[in-house]
């Protein structure tokens, strides 16, 4: 993600992701007050709530208010005899070139009581959507479009890496906790030839060998960048979920009201939604020089892609799930 506050960074240029958010804030708050039991547990002094892959920006802060919110709701209806509530302890985890400075920022600004960052160094684990390593080479920089079998490998590799990310967090979750799930993915039975997921990537992908057949960059370079981000299906998603022991799905939907043409309503918007995203990715491998060059001629040639800014195309989905201990 692009740290910061400027023009392309991811706070500025998230408001896809913020849509999820408000699209999952009455389940959350729902879920919370109908799952989360208080009656066998004493809150002397902090209550603890953990947002991992928390990225940068105002949508961190949004979602752990409305968690809150929604906590202090239920210790009123649930303990009305208890004369305050506990402190609220928040701590923020994702990878380690995460802009924690700017979290920081949004977070003192919002008054959080207190709370703790945690760069991921050594969870070795996917944040739901990215894999933890490219498990084959490609030919191009993302899966989608590829042959079966690179796509198996790459399912292969989620499967390992969400089952690695809920065993550890399978033995952290508090008995009577709650652990909530927003997963992109792709709906049941979806085929590459039918929506526009992942031909941005494709599109970006043949900008970057434009620029190595000019010379900028290597052809070497362009063929060992491959992007570790996979879309799971609902049926895929519960199936790994099943598969641990230690937890149980108590619930499981796909989001209404999340439509990214609605979101990323123009050319421009959608050009810098892909850039505050990849933005870390491309620079650490290839450079900053190449930036503004390579989304610009990316933006050239979205213009020209009736397919992928034909708002029908657009099949991607967030998958709500709940998940508590056994």
């Amino acid at each position: 993600m692009n740290g910061g506050d400027g023009p392309s960074s991811y706070a500025r240029n998230s408001s896809y992701q913020r849509g999820a958010i408000d699209a999952a804030e009455s389940l959350l708050r729902k879920e919370i007050h109908k799952r989360l039991d208080l009656t066998n547990h004493s809150f002397s002094s902090s209550f603890t709530i953990a947002d991992f892959g928390c990225s940068s920006g105002p949508n961190t802060i949004l979602a752990v208010d409305i968690i809150i919110q929604a906590l202090h709701h239920k210790f009123s209806s649930s303990l009305p005899n208890v004369k305050s509530t506990p402190e609220f302890q928040v701590f923020f985890n994702d990878l380690s070139h995460t802009d924690f400075n700017a979290l920081l920022l949004c977070s003192l600004l919002n008054s959080l009581t207190s709370l703790q960052v945690s760069p991921a160094l050594s969870m070795g684990t996917c944040f739901l959507r990215h894999i933890s390593t490219w498990p084959t080479p490609l030919a191009k920089i993302h899966y989608t479009g590829s042959s079966a079998e690179v796509a198996q490998a790459y399912s292969c590799q989620f499967d390992k890496d969400i089952k690695s990310f809920l065993r550890a967090r399978s033995h952290e979750l508090v008995e009577d906790g709650l652990m909530a799930l927003i997963v992109p993915g792709v709906p049941d039975g979806f085929l590459d030839s039918q929506c526009s997921t992942g031909s941005e990537f494709d599109l970006l992908g043949s900008c970057l060998m434009d620029l190595a057949r000019e010379g900028r960059i290597k052809e070497e370079d362009v063929d060992s960048f491959n992007l570790p981000i996979y879309y799971t299906t609902p049926k895929e998603l519960e199936d790994i979920i099943r598969s641990n022991r230690e937890l149980k799905i108590d619930k499981m939907e796909i989001l209404e009201g999340m439509d990214a043409h609605d979101t990323m309503p123009d050319l421009n918007s959608r050009v810098l939604y892909l850039r505050a995203a990849l933005d870390g990715l491309i620079r650490t491998h290839f450079g900053h020089q190449i930036l503004d060059d390579l989304f610009d001629r990316y933006s050239l040639k979205l213009a020209h892609s009736s397919f992928i800014l034909n708002p029908q195309t657009h099949k991607s989905i967030m998958i709500f799930t709940l998940l508590t201990r056994c």
